[in-house]
């Protein structure tokens, strides 16, 4: 069994690694042997999340990108073939989020979060997938999107419909792929206390999300990195595609 979860001498490329989720599904995909890609706009905090990997005795590496530019995904594809000869999990974890409401939301702000969490995902699928099609290889892209993408939240208006067309997008994807071997697949989680939310966790807000979620409490980066690691393994996840995986304590099982 503890086969099915080895993914010694596989390179997975964690796009917004350094942040909260990001880095802990890294993590995750390291202690199960993968070379680990951590890309983020912000250089220091990737390699931060790269040299505490390192650390631990994993192997990653930390790369500079700029999701909603078709160039500077080129040119990170190339750096990590140099790196480690290629792509074989994507997982596309940048988000971005704001609270403004839905009658002073400027378009500004509607392209901004658009730009990172929905464009900057098709972008990123569009380069790293077309180079594992090229190399032969079959990869698995696990997509991050969110409780809000199914069940439309309060305060988070452009967020929840930027994750409703990322699910569209990973199941479009699913179809498009399967006959090149490549799965892709969304995980869903639930309330993660992270920087992109913390402004808008009042107690009110907090106290509501505890009565909608059975396990009443928010989960732990930790306790996404087990479906990472699954969808992520083509021995133990080698029919799952286009699926959408909830980790959210039952947040989306709940009615009244």
């Amino acid at each position: 069994m503890v086969n099915l979860f080895d993914l010694a001498g596989k390179t997975a490329v964690v796009v917004g690694g350094n942040g909260v989720l990001g880095s802990s599904m890294a993590e995750g995909l390291a202690a199960h042997g993968a070379n680990v890609a951590i890309v983020g706009r912000n250089y220091d905090k990737a390699k931060s999340v790269a040299d505490g990997i390192v650390a631990d005795g994993g192997n990653a590496q930390a790369f500079q990108a700029d999701v909603g530019s078709k160039e500077s995904l080129r040119q990170l594809s190339a750096e990590i073939e140099a790196w480690s000869g290629g792509c074989d999990i994507l997982v596309n974890a940048p988000g971005k989020n704001s609270p403004t409401p839905f009658f002073e939301l400027e378009m500004e702000e509607w392209d901004d979060i658009m730009d990172v969490n929905l464009k900057g995902i098709v972008l990123t699928c569009q380069i790293f997938a077309k180079r594992m099609i090229e190399q032969g290889r079959r990869g698995s892209i696990i997509n991050i999107s969110s409780v809000s993408s199914t069940t439309p939240l309060s305060k988070v208006f452009t967020y929840s419909v930027s994750k409703a067309g990322l699910n569209s997008v990973t199941q479009f994807l699913a179809r498009e792929f399967a006959e090149q071997g490549i799965r892709v697949n969304a995980i869903i989680p639930g309330f993660f206390p992270a920087e992109q939310n913390r402004k808008i966790l009042s107690e009110e807000r907090v106290a509501s999300i505890m009565r909608h979620t059975p396990m009443n409490r928010f989960g732990t980066p930790e306790e996404l990195q087990g479906a990472t690691v699954w969808l992520a393994s083509d021995k133990a996840s080698g029919f799952v595609t286009g699926t959408l995986v909830r980790v959210d304590g039952g947040f989306g099982s709940m009615t009244i």
